[in-house]
């Protein structure tokens, strides 16, 4: 039996300084990695000075969220300490919060690095666990009554690429989501500072992110804002054959798609070039007729 689609009554979030309105346009998450190996950028802004600087340049470009990590997700990853991920984000985050008017998200599965990341300016948790990693981090948010981004991952960054053979790809993704909500809103979360990730790249096959993308509305049914993070990602490269420095165009192509399907919010390296294919796709899905 199909199940009835759902649309989000009020795609308003609200965070400690800022309201987005997730309902008017696209939201545009740029991605600012504080590591020395992640898969595209790793090294990069290492420097805090650097980081910073690309925070504010990200801001320029149209971003409406900074998104900031200290751990790579990279497949075959290995976790960072906390001390460690503490000592590269927390620089960044209570700078930016200094230098910037815009909304920051700590990318961490840590209640710890979260706590202090909340601390030191951030107002957005992006759990890649959707809060299975520590047990303590979905009594953190709901403490803080801040807005946490939930998203479908097996296993963990290391091992996931080992066994990507799904029964039913989409249904097995929105079981773990609708799992991982309930557990939240038990807890104490808010249930409209909630985002669902379907977590591509994220113990998937390239042809199982491309099944995501194209069935996004699907996920509507969990009537959550859904955040894509699609971003030179090694499914574009096995498409187009080339290296992660050279998949603007193809990770372009998939924010489009992934709009027009039901994102509402992106993330992404390239946030200049993203924000004019954005304002295009959203004009086009708002005309009239």
């Amino acid at each position: 039996m199909a199940l009835k689609v759902m649309e989000h009554p009020d795609l308003k979030l609200e965070l400690r300084n800022h309201n987005l309105s997730l309902g008017e346009r696209t939201h545009i998450m740029g991605i600012l990695n504080v590591t020395p190996d992640s898969f595209s950028d790793g090294g990069q802004y290492l420097d805090s000075r650097k980081a910073v600087r690309r925070a504010r340049e990200m801001a320029d470009e149209g971003a409406d969220i900074i998104d900031v990590g200290g751990e790579s997700s990279r497949p075959g990853s290995a976790p960072v300490g906390l001390d460690e991920e503490l000592k590269r984000v927390m620089p960044v985050i209570e700078e930016v919060a200094k230098k910037t008017n815009i909304p920051i998200s700590i990318d961490t599965y840590k209640s710890e690095v979260a706590r202090r990341a909340l601390d030191g300016g951030a107002e957005i948790v992006n759990d890649i666990s959707a809060l299975n990693f520590d047990t303590r981090m979905a009594d953190l948010i709901a403490q803080r009554k801040v807005p946490v981004i939930l998203m479908h991952m097996r296993g963990t960054p290391k091992d996931m690429q080992n066994d990507l053979h799904y029964d039913s790809l989409i249904p097995e993704i929105l079981t773990y989501l609708s799992q991982s909500i309930d557990r939240a809103e038990t807890t104490g979360v808010n249930p409209r500072k909630i985002v669902i990730d379907p977590g591509i790249g994220f113990g998937k096959s390239a042809e199982d992110n491309l099944r995501i993308i194209r069935n996004l509305s699907e996920f509507k049914i969990l009537v959550k804002p859904i955040l894509l993070g699609t971003s030179r990602k090694s499914f574009i490269g096995k498409i187009l054959n080339n290296e992660e420095g050279d998949r603007l165009e193809g990770s372009i192509a998939s924010v489009v798609a992934g709009i027009i399907n039901g994102a509402n919010i992106v993330r992404v390296h390239d946030v200049k070039e993203t924000k004019k294919a954005v304002l295009i796709t959203d004009a086009i899905k708002s005309a009239d007729g």
